[in-house]
């Protein structure tokens, strides 16, 4: 490090702010209480302030920003999804996406990348025959390809998979896809609700929720007890755990999902790649990094433990793809929760008990969502009326079989 800009660094003159103040206790009542923080609970706090004028506002987070799902993902934003709910949805967080790095005022490392989902048969071409046509209708960008574009943007691909697997017939492209820091838009949207006003509380944990005559008045966390008459749960695969306080019944199970990064190398993968076939997904980080993850794990378990039999299965499918990276090591693989739903979209919204919202089902798909989410769910806990966008995506819908059946584009964890 140079000497003057080591001398700078210590010179009382040029203090570096704190990103977000560290309040030393909760206050006695809150307006809304955010149990969650991630991106999403993190989100929803800043677009209550910014969009609704709500500022008395607390986040409670058991653990650190950013050590649940948000941290822990793949960070790949997209909007070719099957269904038309599905679509307007993705496509309202990728247009938050694209201008958040002004608007926070902060660097996320967003990146267009252009995202591949390939097709090993004639039914998984005929499936992204489907959702491009979707796509195409409602202004996305998005066309189904032949293995010669695959070839031509990948000169890497083995279409052959190496023999081992069916070879690669097509593929949806979709241009839009992007990747960008999780962690950086975590904190990037708590500092922007602290400035709004907001109170940020890390190592807090809600122990119960507390109701009277099915209508939220409170909650106990580890550092005592806070009134409010609204409870925003975004807490992802813990969401079974803030349900069971409220009395609350869902379709929710939780599986782990892993991933893994490898060492950094010269920027080669331009592109995300995804593959059912192969059950797995990639793209290289600005650091060079190919992060790399898999379908979920089969057991519903609360864990967030690694495998060897993971990094095996995914390292070999990696190489029939990308033969290439045979002598590449990894670096490092890690876990996280997954709250899946019957349909594979979310449940999100209102619920039964009055001032109780719900933000979950998020599966393998929450962090590009982390915008939208937070829009919405500010939308319509401010309002208590449920915003347009997730009227589809009501727990209710389960009670009347009116599902959104999302599994034809999001089968893999990406």
């Amino acid at each position: 490090m140079p000497y003057r800009l080591l001398k700078f660094a210590f010179k009382k003159d040029y203090p570096e702010p704190r990103m977000f103040r560290a309040p030393a206790q909760l206050k006695n009542e809150y307006d809304v209480v955010i149990i969650g923080g991630g991106g999403h609970g993190l989100a929803a706090a800043y677009y209550l302030a910014k969009n609704h004028g709500i500022t008395n506002v607390a986040v409670l987070e058991k653990g650190y920003l950013g050590g649940g799902g948000t941290g822990r993902n793949t960070a790949i934003i997209r909007s070719n999804y099957l269904t038309p709910d599905g679509v307007r949805f993705y496509q309202r967080s990728v247009d938050l996406f694209q201008d958040l790095s002004r608007e926070l005022d902060f660097n996320l490392f967003y990146t267009e990348r252009g995202h591949f989902t390939l097709a090993h048969s004639p039914a998984s071409l005929n499936t992204m025959r489907w959702r491009a046509e979707v796509n195409k209708h409602l202004n996305v960008d998005s066309e189904l390809v032949d293995a010669k574009f695959v070839k031509r943007k990948l000169p890497e691909i083995d279409l052959e998979c190496g023999g081992h697997q069916a070879p690669v017939m097509g593929a949806l492209y979709h241009p839009p896809g992007a990747i960008a820091r999780h962690d950086a838009v975590a904190w990037a949207y708590a500092r922007g609700a602290d400035q709004y006003g907001a109170e940020i509380h890390q190592q807090t944990e809600v122990t119960d929720i507390d109701t009277e005559d099915g209508k939220v008045v409170g909650v106990n966390t580890s550092k005592g007890y806070v009134k409010t008459r609204k409870v925003l749960s975004a807490v992802a695969g813990w969401t079974t755990q803030t349900t069971r306080m409220v009395g609350l019944r869902t379709p929710l199970v939780i599986h782990p999902l892993q991933a893994m990064v490898t060492e950094p190398l010269k920027p080669w993968l331009d592109h995300i790649v995804v593959s059912a076939s192969l059950h797995l997904y990639v793209s290289q980080s600005s650091r060079g990094e190919l992060v790399t993850g898999a379908s979920l794990d089969p057991a519903e378990l609360i864990s967030m433990r690694s495998s060897l039999d993971f990094a095996e299965s995914l390292s070999t499918h990696l190489i029939d793809l990308f033969p290439a990276v045979g002598r590449v090591n990894v670096l490092r693989q890690w876990a996280g929760l997954c709250d899946m739903t019957p349909d594979f979209s979310p449940i999100m919204g209102k619920t039964p008990i009055d001032g109780f919202f719900i933000d979950a089902g998020w599966g393998t798909w929450g962090f590009k969502a982390t915008p939208v989410s937070g829009e919405t769910m500010a939308s319509t806990v401010a309002t208590n009326q449920q915003h347009e966008l997730i009227q589809p995506f009501v727990l209710d819908r389960f009670r009347k079989f009116q599902l959104v059946g999302e599994k034809g584009a999001a089968a893999v964890g990406h």
